[in-house]
């Protein structure tokens, strides 16, 4: 696959997480497979503050990835798109460790899916 391939497999995994976060915040009775399945229901409103936060993140990171897959056009300077991959690669680590059996089962194998694609940008694309 070409990097700009990849840079949109990226882009569409990351949409998922996206997804759910913005449903977080607007009150979504999802808390099970987000912050460790601390809270089983609605997140508390500083949570679901930060879920928009967290989607601000997918969607800054998504930008990087699609600047350097060639995708997109920002001109983003390098350190942006390594930072984006840093974050994505600790984020998988993080949802496949979390105490939350149903966060490991979805996003695990999604954010797993992004790593890979970023490093697949990250090399210039794999399978040419």
């Amino acid at each position: 696959m070409s990097a700009q391939t990849l840079a949109l497999v990226y882009t569409a995994l990351s949409a998922l997480p996206g997804v759910m976060h913005a449903a977080v915040s607007l009150g979504a009775p999802v808390g099970r497979y987000t912050v460790g399945g601390r809270f089983p229901g609605r997140l508390p409103p500083a949570w679901r503050a930060m879920a928009l936060v967290q989607l601000g993140l997918l969607l800054a990171m998504s930008c990087a990835v699609l600047d350097r897959g060639g995708a997109l056009a920002l001109d983003l300077p390098p350190f942006v798109f390594w930072l984006a991959l840093a974050m994505t690669g600790l984020t998988t680590i993080a949802n496949n460790i979390s105490p939350s059996r149903p966060e490991r089962l979805l996003w695990g194998p999604v954010t797993l899916g992004m790593t890979i694609a970023a490093i697949g940008v990250a090399t210039g694309g794999i399978l040419q």
